[in-house]
């Protein structure tokens, strides 16, 4: 099988993938009633999008000629991400719900951005590859903070107040 293919095709997966999250978190705010909760998915949006334009970016393909038009197209099949919000949102929607798969999907999805980049040889690709598994990790802690605000955990800033001797 020919290596540059196979690349191809895992950044063409990797655009779409980051297309279905920034899809998630636009559903996702949209139907939160706290204002916090509802930012942190509205920037986690912005911030796929920008994710999904950094794999355009080293796209070697020909067939996503306008990034915007095929960010804006609505998606044929139904994601993964948007099936399992769907779930979500047919039954009893709440927040915490919302945040607890979000904070599933980056998980695996950080752990499939760091196998991918262990598996390519160009280091310009691998340098993608990391840095989105970076950031998708930390959009991990993020939404690990914004669930402990909204179910009145101690936020990790404040530990050391709590903590005794």
């Amino acid at each position: 099988m020919n290596k540059t293919v196979d690349v191809q095709d895992a950044i063409r997966r990797s655009i779409q993938t980051e297309k279905n999250a920034m899809e998630f978190y636009q559903r996702g705010a949209a139907e939160m009633k706290d204002a916090d909760a509802r930012k942190t998915f509205e920037l986690l949006a912005r911030e796929e999008r920008e994710h999904a334009e950094e794999f355009w970016s080293i796209y070697p393909g020909s067939d996503i000629p306008d990034f915007a038009a095929f960010m804006t197209a609505t998606a044929g099949a139904s994601s993964d991400w948007m099936t399992d919000l769907e779930k979500v949102l047919m039954s009893d929607f709440n927040e915490r719900k919302a945040m607890e798969l979000a904070m599933e999907k980056e998980q695996n999805l950080e752990k499939s951005l760091r196998e991918m980049a262990a598996k390519m040889t160009d280091p310009e690709v691998r340098k993608v590859f990391e840095a989105n598994a970076k950031s998708t990790h930390n959009h991990y802690v993020l939404i690990e903070s914004e669930y402990a605000r909204m179910m009145g955990m101690v936020h990790e800033t404040d530990m050391d107040t709590f903590v005794r001797e």
